[in-house]
């Protein structure tokens, strides 16, 4: 029987909360380009349709949550058998995400019971309704530490405008004062808008953790980069990773440098979790967050790593004379970036720019507040 402890409450708190599509606030991928050769998709483009799920193998389920924007949806994977499913990931709080799981929950997970919600990481199309789903079936939400607190800080530090630091750091990487008073102007709290209230407490999830599953082990790898302490789930007797955002077949996830860490290297701590997932098999079904299971594991990892140090090799080579993060935007972006996608061009400008500098190969100048970067 499911285990439906006050669903019609928690639908309530949801109806009240629910805001209009926003694409924006669903940036999980990079605006770097990729290549996905080497890569065989069992189930081809076929994807599961609303209100049903797709078998991977025993145990494993895929759902498919609609999103607004470029990346058009999150998958859910819905582990374990009917009796204990736990559910990996989640959607925003929208209407389309939470009529998707309606529609699961009235169709093939009529009778289930859930018995956790996990978060691979807290980015909103991750988390949006992990809190609504929690609260809907009464069970806890399972995050790293880090992840859960950074979910936490996000989400209490809702303000009119951005922080300070926050416009100080766009002035440094070379916005002109137009586009930071367009920024200002969006104010510092959209995110509360589209992520249902989470539970005041939660299990914490740890590297190496392993997980029973309706009697198979799931052991949490984690990694860094695109997020502080993302979780992947292996399966190693079945041969399967959920790997959430950390690898991705068709784009690269983004790694964005950031006000509230700005002397961080976050495109050295992706770099160093491609190099642990290299130590996993290279035969795993790969089941990530946004697009289709793949095999080629090692492959896309290595040609993950390799374009984006050619990248950095081009950049470095190209820095002449000072250049600021907006300048290199050409160097980096095979695409043009407009106002919606400047916010996510600059992180990720400043995370190569900072991941040389970190290795000692350009330098960096202030000057009038604004960083200029050149070759050393």
């Amino acid at each position: 029987m499911a285990n439906r402890h006050n669903p019609h409450l928690a639908d309530a708190a949801l109806a009240g909360a629910s805001q209009s599509p926003d694409a924006s606030l669903a940036a999980d991928d990079g605006l770097v380009a990729t290549s996905g050769a080497g890569l065989t998709y069992p189930w081809g483009e076929e994807a599961p349709a609303p209100g049903a799920l797709i078998d991977i193998a025993p145990g494993v389920r895929w759902a498919r949550i609609p999103m607004p924007g470029s990346l058009d949806h999150i998958n859910s994977w819905i582990l374990g058998e009917d009796a204990a499913l736990t559910i990996v990931d989640c959607g925003l709080m929208l209407e389309p995400c939470s009529t998707a799981w309606k529609a699961l929950f009235a169709g093939p997970l009529e009778t289930a019971r859930v018995e956790r919600i996990l978060c691979t990481h807290m980015h909103p199309d991750h988390i949006g309704l992990a809190g609504w789903l929690a609260r809907r079936f009464d069970v806890p939400l399972a995050m790293t530490r880090g992840e859960w607190l950074q979910a936490r800080l996000m989400l209490t530090d809702m303000r009119d405008a951005p922080p300070d630091e926050v416009s100080a750091m766009q002035k440094a990487a070379g916005w002109d004062a137009d586009a930071i008073d367009h920024a200002r102007a969006q104010g510092w709290s959209r995110l509360g808008q589209v992520i249902f209230r989470l539970p005041y407490g939660y299990q914490r999830l740890v590297d190496r953790q392993v997980l029973q599953i309706s009697g198979q082990d799931w052991r949490v790898v984690v990694g860094s980069g695109h997020s502080p302490e993302h979780a992947c789930l292996w399966n190693e007797a079945a041969g399967i990773l959920i790997s959430g955002d950390q690898i991705l077949p068709r784009i690269s996830s983004n790694v964005s440098l950031n006000a509230g860490e700005p002397e961080g290297n976050p495109l050295g701590e992706w770099l160093a979790s491609i190099d642990k997932l290299l130590s996993l098999p290279d035969n795993l079904l790969v089941c990530p967050a946004h697009g289709e299971p793949f095999y080629g594991f090692h492959a896309r990892l290595q040609a993950l790593k390799a374009e984006h140090l050619e990248r950095l090799d081009a950049l470095a080579d190209a820095l002449g004379d000072a250049q600021r993060a907006v300048d290199i935007f050409p160097l980096l972006f095979h695409r043009p970036i407009g106002d919606r996608q400047r916010g996510l061009a600059t992180g990720e400008a400043l995370a190569h720019l900072r991941w040389l500098e970190v290795a000692g190969r350009i330098r960096r100048e202030t000057r009038d507040d604004v960083w200029w970067w050149s070759r050393v």
